[in-house]
């Protein structure tokens, strides 16, 4: 049989082999199984959005290729929506990049900044799509710990030199998943620094941007002196009007670094279907009057989950941001036995904190993708572990 190649042998396992056929054993044993542990809400999706894309199925000009320029009409509402939001002003034509969902964008990164010997410094636990974008690119990844002691953000005072003054690519996702840590004003103007001193290119996850309670506000990263110069900001459609599986999403920031990402993708795909660009437009028309809703849902969800744990016997920090809880695993008992246990035991799925990173291990997330009674019941179980 042919070889694969180094780098993909390079790309880390998934640590849980053998969870779905263990979810097929338990719900034939009659188990009702809890399913939180990906970030897929069932949800509907604006009805404007929806009702859109049924109007732009029916028009044969939608069918065509997108290419990297996408829909005009997209693309000046991710501008507008920058500028409501954020207060920062983009060029529709030159500074956003419709993407076909911000994952492919955040791992197509490295193949237009990385070249052998340059390093990226990515989360530790953080989204696969860093680690898999930069191995695969011929990169060196760093792993940066997210640990409490540092408040879940990556120590850059602490980067060896060796790794700094190779560093091209800087990966920060602020609101994070999976924490649910935020990241003060001081520390992003302190990264942007970083990056500026060593020519490297800081690509700022914003996927929770509008997923935040009590009054919390995330800023984009553009909004902060000299970001422009550095950042590349990337934004999806699916956690905030719960459109995971639409695929849409962006990039923006200066075209001198939109430009070799947009170059990269020409060789890869031909754009995201038109159509549900237009359905994008709808639903970021709708964000003011929609949203709102959709975050108290959540917010709802996250304070019913959070008395529940705790009820239970767990020790939970309430987030002020994401779809998720980050809960220490209790008796420092390995994150994927006490995974593995739940769902054996007790018919409940949650992500062990080691899927994501081994900086993970010692927590397990969970998602707030079922209603306030499902979150209960879950909670309940788990606590049937302890």
């Amino acid at each position: 049989m042919p070889r694969t190649s180094e780098r993909f042998r390079a790309l880390p396992r998934y640590p849980l082999a053998g969870m779905n056929e263990i979810r097929r054993r338990v719900e034939a044993s009659g188990v009702d199984v809890i399913d939180l542990g990906t970030g897929d809400a069932a949800i509907p999706p604006p009805p404007a959005a929806v009702e859109a894309l049924e109007r732009a199925a029916g028009d044969p000009a939608h069918s065509r290729y997108a290419f990297q320029s996408g829909l005009e009409a997209f693309r000046g509402a991710i501008a507008t929506w920058m500028g409501r939001r954020f207060g920062v002003s983009v060029d529709p034509g030159t500074e956003v990049l419709p993407l076909i969902g911000s994952k492919e964008g955040i791992a197509h990164l490295p193949f237009a900044y990385l070249g052998p010997g340059d390093a990226a410094i990515i989360p530790d636990p953080g989204y696969r799509a860093y680690l898999g974008g930069v191995t695969l690119a011929g990169g060196d990844p760093y792993l940066g710990r997210l640990g409490p002691e540092d408040d879940f953000l990556i120590p850059l005072d602490r980067v060896p030199e060796d790794v700094a003054s190779r560093t091209r690519i800087l990966y920060l996702n602020y609101p994070n998943n999976p924490t649910t840590a935020v990241a003060p004003d001081a520390y992003l103007e302190e990264a942007i620094r970083f990056c500026a001193a060593r020519g490297a290119v800081l690509a700022h996850d914003h996927a929770y941007s509008e997923i935040a309670f009590d009054g919390y506000r995330p800023r984009s990263i553009l909004e902060f002196d000299g970001a422009k110069d550095v950042a590349i900001e990337f934004h999806s459609m699916s956690k905030t009007y719960n459109m995971t599986g639409w695929r849409v999403g962006w990039a923006v920031g200066a075209k001198e670094l939109i430009g070799p990402l947009t170059t990269v993708k020409t060789f890869v795909d031909t754009g995201q279907y038109l159509g549900i660009q237009a359905a994008g437009v709808a639903a970021l028309e709708s964000w003011e009057a929609w949203v709102p809703g959709n975050v108290e849902t959540f917010r709802r969800r996250r304070d019913a989950c959070v008395a529940a744990l705790r009820d239970a016997g767990f020790e939970v920090f309430v987030p002020k941001a994401t779809i998720y809880l980050w809960v220490p695993v209790p008796n420092g008992e390995a994150s994927e036995g006490f995974a593995r246990r739940a769902l054996e035991e007790q018919g409940v799925i949650v992500l062990p904190g080691a899927a994501l990173g081994a900086g993970g291990e010692g927590f397990f997330r969970v998602a707030l993708t079922v209603d306030e009674e499902r979150l209960g019941e879950a909670a309940r179980r788990l606590g049937g572990l302890i």
